[in-house]
Formats: structure tokens, C-alpha cells, sequence
């Protein structure tokens, strides 16, 4: 069972920035499309962005335009960097990441951000 675990989050003020990242315990991490995901209580989550194990990435919608993310196949990790910050990414952020043909699926357990004064 492969297990990702999330980094990164905590507080920080409007405008200000983080770094998410999310370690998978697999050497097969190549081959797994990986995602970051956010949720807000009384919300459905929501996609933020994937990245394959090409390194192409999509983002969901405006997000790109403050959002990246990237991955290290060596070292088995995928990041978020969040830059100018406003209150309405307080979220917790989940790691996805995903084998292909739907063949399996597994979940961080979330990292939280609150962007805050």
C-alpha cells in the first residue's frame, strides 16, 4: 500500500507564500499521475492541479496564475508552491496520487493552510 505524506502548510498572512510538498513511499512513483486537492469544511473537495510523470501539468482554472506545481522523480515527491495567498485558500490540502487506467488511487492524510492576519 503505498502512503503519501504531506508537508508544508500552517499560517501565513495575505499575499504571503508556502510550500506544499508530498513524499510517496513507492519506487514506481513515475508512473503515478499526481494531484494536490483542497477542501474546505461543508465543501467537496476540489481539484488544485496534476502533474504526470512527464512533468506536464494542469491546473484548475485561476489557480495557475499563483499556483505551481512541480515533482522530483528522485526523490519521490510532488510540491506546491502557493504564492500570494488570500484568505479563500484556507483550506487542508491533499496529496493524489493516481495509476493509470484507474487502476488505484491513494490519498495524504492533508496538510492545513490558513491564510490569516
Amino acid at each position: 500500500q503505498v502512503q503519501l505524506v504531506e508537508s508544508g502548510g500552517g499560517l501565513v498572512q495575505p499575499g504571503g507564500s508556502l510550500n506544499l510538498s508530498c513524499v510517496a513511499s513507492t519506487p514506481a512513483f513515475i508512473v503515478y499521475t499526481m494531484s494536490w486537492y483542497r477542501q474546505v469544511p461543508g465543501n467537496q473537495r476540489e481539484l488544485v492541479a496534476q502533474i504526470n510523470g512527464r512533468g506536464e501539468a494542469e491546473y484548475n482554472g485561476a489557480m495557475k496564475e499563483r499556483f505551481v506545481i512541480s515533482r522530483d522523480n528522485r526523490k519521490n515527491t510532488v510540491y506546491l508552491q502557493m504564492n500570494s495567498l488570500k484568505p479563500e485558500d484556507t483550506a487542508v490540502y491533499y496529496c493524489n496520487g493516481k495509476l493509470p487506467y484507474g487502476s488505484g488511487e491513494t490519498w495524504g492524510q492533508g496538510t492545513q493552510v490558513t491564510v490569516s492576519r
